[in-house]
């Protein structure tokens, strides 16, 4: 339907994004083989802090997290096809990087 009408993304869409940006929120995912998890974070939270709100287990064990954008991961169609490609990156801190707007870890 939005297609027919020559639109993009639905006003409510717009309106969500919008919000997180005046909010300086962002999305945080984590996959595994059984599952991925979202959570709602503020840009600039510490990788293992960001882990922390899906298990409190994975913030006090973090040593590191591999890191794709969500746009890249669509765009190869697995974490394994970016990592073939290079545009993964590991951190040890910081999630948030200007370049990305939803961080994969």
């Amino acid at each position: 339907m939005l297609e027919a009408l020559g639109l993009e993304e639905s006003g409510l869409d717009k309106v969500i994004k919008k919000s997180y940006d005046l909010l300086g929120l962002m999305s945080f995912l984590t996959a595994g083989e059984p599952e991925v998890r979202a959570c709602t974070i503020k840009k600039g939270t510490k990788a293992p802090q960001a882990a922390g709100k899906i298990h409190s287990d994975i913030e006090r064990g973090f040593i590191k997290a591999e890191i794709v954008s969500y746009e890249d991961l669509v765009r190869e169609g697995s974490m394994v096809a970016a990592k073939r490609k290079g545009i993964s990156s590991f951190r040890r801190k910081r999630v948030y990087n200007a370049r990305w707007g939803y961080c994969f870890i």
